[in-house]
């Protein structure tokens, strides 16, 4: 969708300013907890790390339930921001529901779920060790059966096994009242007489669609971070193959438009456990993303600690760059990031002062016209200097139309003459377009305009208006717009299709989020009444007619 809108808006500024081009007369680390302290677990044996490029083991695909199941138990943790629900069986993930965040505005929506899954043996955060004999869904003991925490208050859950050779592995959960981040700290204690090693592979389980890809413009799929490369995959690619990454990866996890599941690296940059490797499958309808720890090698009668991070919730900038990690890359604004960025933390500076977005787009709208005002008030006193030229250049064009040399050299004298740059109308335009398309990133993927309110029947300014009345209005701006653009000297044709731009726009804005077709509406009215000031401030007096006969000026 990007990509067509980037196409329309190039297209759009083609068609108004390039007739002169086409025809030859006219050319011109505050992070998330990290878990308890290790003490109940000594840490004498250390990593032994195998080369990055080491491919992660493979892991058979979901398994069935195991007798086990019947005696599995759940647990509950509770914080200010989400509820947690965790099994026995395998230690893993079945539920997890964001408070703060409805599917749907109002009252009627029903808090956001960002895991559901009722059988065990497809919840997340499993873990697999064959070289430690641990099975995926062996059953654990819990030190608790439910947690509840909220401010900055603590607290964690342990779950404890023994796996059938002697090792003893324990999956320690660590959590925050008002945090979205959780530790998670795996710690193995060889108690048998042989040494043994290998890696751990925690599993995130999502599912591929369920409802979760609601319009043209949500994304989903996996994400990971490796190196400096952010690597989104649509879920239909998956199709394709697995994809796999086995260097220097800082995170890597699941996400929608708006939220994100994902495992982190553990501990301080450059501390802590590293992952070793990530492999992404798509089976039976679901997303798999294997994690491998670096491989460890355990003593007998010592242990092992590999803490890591989790970070269930929103894609807000804020929350995302406490987690650490460059965790905020995930909120992914597109090819001018570096623009977008600035403009989003803008909307958020201006809202704390005017609790609605909808004014805060209003505000920026104004702002940036004003900082552009001087290109587009030489655009258009440019674009009313070729206005006056154009009988001239039609003179021209019937006296050398067998002779388009002469009539290029002719033109550009006339040019010259009357100190007229053909491309003065057409190029601060485009120096506009990298900042239009930042905006429409921060404005499409802001989860801060997901369900924000403007005025009367907007309710939800990431969604498109229910009644069409904005687009509608934005496509009768353009064409006031049209209207008073000069378009003397272009030809029947060329009207028609500067007259459908209006059309084409409308149609394509219909389904746009509110708040984007509020920025460009706004964006037209100003420049309208730009428009006006220009047409009665910029008198441009008719040029003198060239001479018909060689290349010399009239006197």
């Amino acid at each position: 969708m990007e990509k067509r809108v980037l196409l329309a808006v190039i297209l759009s500024v083609a068609v108004m300013y390039g007739y002169s081009l086409i025809f030859p007369p006219a050319k011109p680390p505050t992070t998330a907890p990290a878990g308890p302290a290790q003490g109940s677990v000594s840490s004498a044996a250390r990593l032994t790390a195998q080369p990055a490029a080491a491919p992660v083991p493979a892991v058979a695909p979901i398994l069935p339930a195991t007798p086990a199941a019947a005696a599995a138990q759940e647990v509950t943790v509770e914080t200010d921001l989400y509820r947690a629900v965790f099994t026995s069986q395998g230690a893993a993930l079945t539920r997890f529901v964001l408070k703060n965040y409805r599917d749907v505005p109002g009252t009627a929506g029903k808090p956001v779920v960002l895991v559901q899954e009722s059988r065990p043996e497809r919840a997340s955060l499993r873990v697999a060790a064959p070289g430690f004999g641990l099975d995926p869904g062996a059953l654990y003991a819990v030190s608790q059966p439910s947690l509840t925490l909220s401010g900055g208050q603590q607290g964690a859950l342990t779950f404890t096994t023994v796996t059938p050779t002697g090792e003893q592995v324990r999956k320690i959960f660590s959590f925050v009242g008002n945090s979205y981040g959780i530790g998670l700290d795996l710690q193995v204690a060889n108690g048998t007489v042989q040494p043994r090693s290998g890696e751990l592979v925690i599993s995130l389980v999502n599912r591929a669609g369920d409802g979760k890809e609601q319009g043209q413009f949500d994304v989903l799929g996996p994400v990971t971070l490796a190196g400096d490369k952010l690597d989104n995959v649509p879920v239909k690619d998956l199709a394709k193959g697995e994809k796999s990454y086995a260097k220097d990866i800082l995170w890597t996890g699941f996400g929608d438009k708006y939220f994100l599941s994902a495992l982190l690296k553990g501990g301080a940059a450059g501390t802590g456990s590293d992952i070793g490797g990530v492999r992404v499958t798509k089976e039976e309808g679901y997303v798999l993303t294997r994690i491998a720890t670096v491989p460890a090698s355990v003593a007998p009668g010592q242990s092992v600690s590999l803490p890591f991070r989790l970070f269930f919730g929103p894609k807000d900038l804020h929350v995302l760059k406490v987690q650490g990690e460059q965790l905020e890359k995930a909120l992914d604004l597109g090819w001018f990031s570096a623009l977008a960025m600035p403009l989003l933390q803008s909307l958020n500076f201006f809202y704390r002062y005017i609790p609605n977005y909808g004014i805060a787009i209003i505000i920026i709208t104004v702002i940036l016209k004003i900082l552009f005002f001087p290109l587009t008030h030489k655009s258009y006193k440019s674009m009313k200097e070729m206005q006056k030229l154009q009988p001239k250049m039609q003179q021209l064009k019937e006296k050398h139309k067998n002779d388009r040399d002469a009539m290029n050299r002719e033109v550009m004298e006339l040019y010259k003459t009357h100190k007229v740059n053909p491309l003065g109308g057409c190029l601060p335009m485009v120096v506009q377009i990298p900042v239009f398309f930042a905006l429409y990133k921060a404005l499409m993927y802001s989860i801060e305009l997901r369900h924000a309110p403007f005025y009367g029947w907007i309710t939800d300014l990431a969604a498109k208006d229910p009644y069409y009345v904005t687009p509608i209005l934005m496509g009768a701006s353009m064409v006031i717009q049209q209207k008073m653009t000069p378009s003397a000297g272009m030809d029947p044709m060329q009207q028609k299709m500067m007259m459908a731009l209006p059309v084409v726009f409308t149609f394509m804005f219909l389904n746009f989020p509110s708040g984007l077709v509020l920025y460009w509406l706004v964006n037209n009215i100003l420049t309208i009444a730009q428009q006006l000031y220009i047409n009665k401030s910029v008198n441009v007096e008719p040029p003198a007619a060239p001479a018909l006969a060689g290349g010399g000026k009239k006197r």
